[in-house]
């Protein structure tokens, strides 16, 4: 039986298609409104219907014509700094849209999904690493929006028995081993391909939101996890829901933490770039400190990262962004 992936062309969505498809033997039906996606990053052929996820009359249509099994849930607007500026927005495509995927699981008869949420739902938490009993208390809309679809699944789960496996990722960055798919943001706003376009001469400087953070180098630290040990998890995650119809909540991290600082100085070295930098004010809604606990993921899921270290990740998205200097395009 099928399983869909929305959003299953955009950066992590792209290299979980190819994971279920070509490693794992799956057959994978893809919804994408390729706001974020990209029709090339469907290397792997999965069958794809190119629209949003808030259309009622498509996703009828697809659970219509598909025996859908499983739902993976990647479709979601995901900056911080721009939920602070459109609450609505995050609203709509975040929560609205994800009331939307649950009703027609639930008109269809589907009772497994897998979330795709964020250590954003925690806020400035009190200790690290964050455990999964860590109480939420996001600071931004993006956060909200993501711990307002937690609770939705959990009473969905209470009324109509639909299954989810809730998976809070950390920072998620690299690219896939074969350099055939990687992270192409239009505007770019993480961290890694940021500092990557200084190196590849699209910009001037890597700008350092913030130096005055109560961290040892006054900058923001953050754990980094490669989205092909992401991505694994979501298998993982899958296979849990098959073979025991329950819900559950993972931390998806490496347990390590680094600072802005270090990641530029890492990066300085894969490249040997001088990658110069530029300060600027903090951003709002920014937590000087997100480290996971995933233990849980671990002990239940069998799951471990294999592509830990940091100059992996950077290393592996350096080939992607030097093979692919303008992205998709």
């Amino acid at each position: 039986m099928p399983i869909l992936i929305c959003g299953g062309l955009g950066y992590i969505g792209s290299h979980a298609t190819w994971a279920l498809i070509e490693e794992h033997g799956e057959e994978v039906v893809v919804i994408d409104n390729l706001a974020q996606g990209h029709l090339a990053a469907n290397i792997a052929g999965a069958h794809l219907y190119v629209g949003d996820l808030g259309d009622e009359q498509l996703l009828d249509t697809i659970f219509t014509t598909h025996d859908i099994e499983a739902v993976i849930h990647f479709a979601a607007s995901s900056l911080v700094g721009e939920s602070m500026i459109h609450p609505l927005q995050y609203y709509k495509n975040n929560v609205l849209a994800t009331y939307t995927l649950l009703a027609a699981m639930q008109k269809h008869d589907v009772r497994k999904i897998v979330f795709s949420s964020t250590a954003a739902v925690y806020g400035e938490p009190a200790s690290i690493p964050i455990v999964e009993t860590t109480p939420p208390q996001p600071h931004n809309p993006y956060g909200e929006t993501k711990w307002a679809s937690e609770r939705l699944l959990h009473w969905c789960d209470h009324a109509y028995g639909i299954k989810a496996v809730i998976l809070r990722y950390f920072n998620v960055a690299g690219a896939h081993v074969s350099g055939k798919i990687g992270e192409d943001h239009e505007p770019e706003s993480h961290l890694i391909p940021l500092i990557l376009q200084v190196a590849l001469g699209k910009r001037q400087e890597v700008t350092i939101f913030g130096d005055d953070h109560p961290t040892p180098d006054g900058t923001c630290i953050r754990d980094y996890i490669h989205v092909t040990d992401l991505v694994n998890a979501h298998s993982l995650a899958l296979d849990k829901l098959r073979r025991d119809e329950e819900s559950a909540t993972y931390n998806l991290g490496n347990g390590q933490g680094y600072s802005v600082q270090e990641v530029i100085a890492t990066a300085r070295r894969i490249t040997t770039h001088p990658l110069p930098i530029a300060k600027a004010a903090r951003r709002s809604g920014d937590p000087a400190i997100l480290v996971a606990s995933s233990h849980k993921a671990e002990k239940e899921l069998g799951w471990s990262p294999s592509h830990s270290s940091l100059e992996n990740i950077i290393a592996s998205a350096w080939r992607w962004h030097s093979q692919h200097p303008d992205g998709y395009k």
